[in-house]
């Protein structure tokens, strides 16, 4: 019984070993290796075992690549898988550039990637460019007309500037910023509408593509719409802010005015009081002068004879009230 039970272990043992070591020994794929060409060492597929890379991963992406007529090292695919890289996207991206003739190497493909772009991605947009549709833009020409464009920028990428290399935004901001200066320097809104090409052609010759990480191919004006009439606003607004300037300019003249009219009354009213306080002074005068021998009783009424010729005078000089409403 007991030498059942070992032979049991054994042959489970045996077993296990066979296992393991088939899982340390990948003989499949040593032996496919060699059958693509590819050469590779029975001892790396170990090592990458106990590195903890797939050894499956980089062998078929030497098969890959070998079949694709590249040169790639076992090493360089592993240094770029515990870089944290998707090795068969740049596998696929250096096989897609070569057949399409763009310059690519390994060492900048794996720099794309490692720097958070799809760099099979980029590769199809430089083969097969890419239409980016800006929103509408507003700018005003010179007669004060608001014209609203819509365009369509061609663009591919630019491998060797996916690194470090501005983005979609910036050529969207760029193209914009080219779309306002050109209908803003228009002295009519007309010009724009019938030569709409002469926004691409002053757009393109900035060169509005440097330092990003695409190349424009074509910028095409996909609609011009006409907006406000900014200027007749603007001279509407300025008309009606001069309009409330001169209305409290007049404002405040009415009120100095009626200040200078409050205060000439009070200096008429001053003036009364001086003549009334003066007035009352006379009979007090007259007859101190009496007292004093220097005024006669003669005197007194020459001086009541013209003042009374001199009240007739004055009521003869004033209309009456039957005259007034004659």
């Amino acid at each position: 019984m007991d030498s059942g039970i070992s032979l049991i272990l054994i042959i489970v043992g045996g077993v296990v070993a066979f296992f393991l070591l088939l899982y340390l020994l990948p003989v499949n794929l040593w032996f496919t290796a060699q059958l693509s060409n590819v050469k590779i060492s029975l001892l790396n597929l170990v090592l990458m075992r106990l590195r903890k890379v797939p050894p499956s991963l980089v062998t078929n992406a030497m098969i890959t690549s070998t079949k694709a007529g590249l040169r790639i090292t076992s090493n360089e695919i592993e240094t770029h898988y515990l870089a944290g890289g998707n090795v068969n996207k740049v596998i696929k991206a250096l096989i897609s550039a070569d057949k399409a003739n763009i310059p690519l190497d390994f060492k900048l493909a794996t720099a794309i990637d490692l720097a958070g772009r799809d760099v099979f991605d980029a590769v199809q947009l430089s083969v097969n460019p890419q239409v980016i549709n800006t929103p509408p833009v507003a700018a005003v020409a010179k007669d004060g007309i608001q014209l609203i464009a819509k365009a369509r920028v061609t663009v591919r990428a630019n491998i060797n500037q996916l690194v470090g290399g501005a983005g979609e935004e910036t050529i969207l901001a760029r193209v914009g910023e080219g779309i306002v200066t050109t209908i803003g320097s228009s002295v009519n809104h007309k010009e724009v509408l019938e030569n709409p090409d002469r926004i691409s052609k002053t757009v393109l010759s900035k060169g509005l593509d440097s330092g990003t990480a695409f190349e424009i191919l074509s910028i095409d004006i996909a609609d011009i719409d006409i907006g406000e009439n900014v200027g007749a606003k603007l001279q509407t607004d300025q008309a009606e802010a001069d309009l409330k300037v001169a209305n409290a300019r007049a404002e405040e003249r009415r009120a100095m005015a009626v200040a200078n009219e409050q205060e000439m009354r009070a200096k008429a009213q001053e003036a009364k009081a001086k003549v009334i306080e003066a007035e009352s002074q006379v009979p007090m005068a007259m007859a101190e002068a009496f007292r004093n021998g220097n005024l006669g009783i003669m005197d007194y009424y020459k001086m009541q004879n013209i003042q009374a010729d001199t009240d007739m005078r004055s009521s003869i000089s004033k209309p009456s009230a039957g005259d007034k409403k004659g």
